[in-house]
């Protein structure tokens, strides 16, 4: 399993359009083929970032969902709405079923 997670910190004045293209974005890719689970979550300690937590069955699922227009699209839309640049982190990960 991949393991995505990202975030992004919006400027005061651009807050809700960043929400907006961010619940766009993790409604559509939940459908994609091979998404296990896609959520955006407000951070508590900052209200104005976006934390997203991201799972894909496999390599070949993650590169379709970053080829996909839309995808791509959204990175370029956040970018102006930014307050500082936005983060990307991704694992290989295998889950644990005991400690």
């Amino acid at each position: 399993m991949i393991v995505v997670t990202g975030s992004v910190t919006a400027r005061e004045d651009s807050f809700d359009e960043v929400q907006k293209l961010s619940l766009e974005h993790v409604q559509r890719s939940r459908e994609e083929p091979g998404c296990i689970s896609h959520a955006v979550h407000v951070d508590c300690e900052d209200p104005l970032r976006l934390v997203f937590i991201e799972q894909w069955a496999d390599r070949a699922a993650l590169l379709a969902h970053f080829a996909i227009p839309a995808s791509r699209h959204f990175v370029r839309a956040l970018q102006p709405l930014a307050a500082a640049a936005t983060t990307i982190e991704i694992y290989d990960a295998a889950k644990l079923e005991k400690l």
